[in-house]
């Protein structure tokens, strides 16, 4: 758990850096749909953050479930808002990528009924 809560502090911390990086540097740089979309990649990293926190010092979870509800989470925010970060700034043509984004949001779903689930097998 301790290398999940750093991985989480780490990206939350990358969270607000890219949200500052996205307000100030990238107004003049990107369109406004591509800076919308940017900010989208931000605001998602930043929910699953928090909530991979709140996951990881619940004691109401067996490890067996938080393990598997980060890794879904961790990944998601993988592919879901890395996709769009490389997009957005990596100057890497959507057409390459674009099944990554959904992807994402899968396991975002896959993560959310995960934890649904263990929260209805707590006694």
């Amino acid at each position: 758990m301790k290398i999940i809560l750093s991985t989480t502090a780490f990206l939350g911390l990358l969270a607000i850096i890219l949200g500052a990086f996205g307000a100030h540097a990238l107004q003049e740089k990107l369109d406004t749909e591509a800076l919308k979309s940017f900010e989208t990649g931000v605001r998602y990293l930043m929910y699953h953050v928090i909530v991979l926190l709140f996951i990881n010092t619940y004691s109401g979870f067996t490890d067996r479930a938080k393990k598997m509800i980060s890794y879904l989470f961790l990944i998601g925010i993988l592919f879901f808002s890395g996709s769009i970060f490389a997009i957005t700034m990596g100057n890497i043509p959507a057409k390459f990528i674009w099944f990554v984004t959904p992807l994402g949001g899968l396991l975002f779903i896959l993560g959310w009924l995960k934890m649904a689930v263990s929260f209805l097998k707590i006694k």
